[in-house]
């Protein structure tokens, strides 16, 4: 994760498209995601892959393939770690009204318009929709011109009418397009993300933007909706997922100080607070979705 107020991304389709498909094959450079936003929306399937989720004010862990649809000015983080040796991760930026301001408000797309709006939430699908129509998007660079504008259509029009995905619940964070703030917030989540393990004192963040500390306290709720420390704390919980995940040796006590917890309980409580659910009750979940 790194920055909030996002900056402002500029995106061109090439030359003769409205649409802007892109597919990373090679491992992702976490240094080079950042937190930004943009007026497209963004269709984002990744087939293999691991690593943190943050859209809006949802933030979390993920250790499979993703299919999530971004709603206009909606700031989010790049969102893998690093991907497997066959995986890949395929985005398409497009405006809503990419094939004009008239088509989006013929009566055949008013599903597709109300899929546009509940984007602005963040929509994850889930494992059916993503099994049908991840491999679709993966194709999408097959086809050019006027054939990939109409798979892309039957893509949407499939997304319009599942009932198969979650909202992320990230009301009230999209932009219009103000970042003159992004630097601030650049650094604050940039020195977040390398140092939650670690305590990380108001005196040293609001110094880290020549801040004074209520200065820093005030600014922060009102750019991000939440505390420094409740921040801090989703950080180190998110981090806490990926270990009792992947790392089945490790005790959960050992887990808790390695996110950067200095006391037990107060990791349970947060980490149940958050998640809703108790830590060794995530793992006996996570155990059971693998077997």
């Amino acid at each position: 994760m790194i920055n909030k107020k996002p900056t402002l991304k500029k995106l061109s389709p090439s030359f003769g498209s409205s649409l802007l498909v892109n597919q990373h094959i090679k491992n992702v450079d976490k240094n080079d995601a950042y937190w930004h936003f943009h007026p497209e929306l963004e269709l984002v399937y990744i087939n293999k892959g691991q690593g943190k989720t943050h859209i809006g004010n949802h933030l979390s862990y993920f250790n499979n393939s993703q299919l999530l649809l971004l709603g206009s000015n909606l700031p989010h983080n790049g969102f893998t770690d690093r991907l497997t040796a066959n995986g890949t991760e395929t985005t398409i930026h497009f405006k809503s009204n990419f094939l004009g301001n008239d088509f989006i408000d013929i009566p055949e797309m008013a599903n597709v318009k109300s899929l546009f709006d509940r984007a602005k939430k963040g929509i994850r699908f889930k494992v059916e929709t993503k099994q049908i129509i991840g491999p679709k998007i993966d194709n999408l660079l097959e086809y050019t011109g006027l054939e990939r504008v109409i798979k892309f259509l039957e893509i949407l029009n499939f997304l319009a009418f599942t009932d198969d995905y979650s909202l992320l619940n990230a009301d009230g964070f999209a932009f219009e397009a103000e970042a003159q703030d992004s630097a601030k917030i650049a650094i604050i989540f940039k020195h977040v993300n390398a140092n939650f393990q670690n305590h990380i004192s108001l005196d040293e963040i609001a110094d880290k933007v020549s801040m004074t500390v209520p200065a820093f306290c005030r600014y922060f709720k009102k750019a991000t909706g939440k505390t420094f420390t409740q921040l801090v704390n989703e950080y180190r919980v998110v981090h806490a997922t990926k270990l009792l995940s992947e790392d089945s040796q490790m005790s959960i006590t050992d887990i808790c100080f390695e996110c950067g917890f200095n006391n037990f309980s107060h990791f349970n409580k947060t980490f149940s607070d958050i998640t809703g659910k108790s830590a060794s009750h995530y793992r006996k979940e996570i155990k059971l979705i693998i077997q």
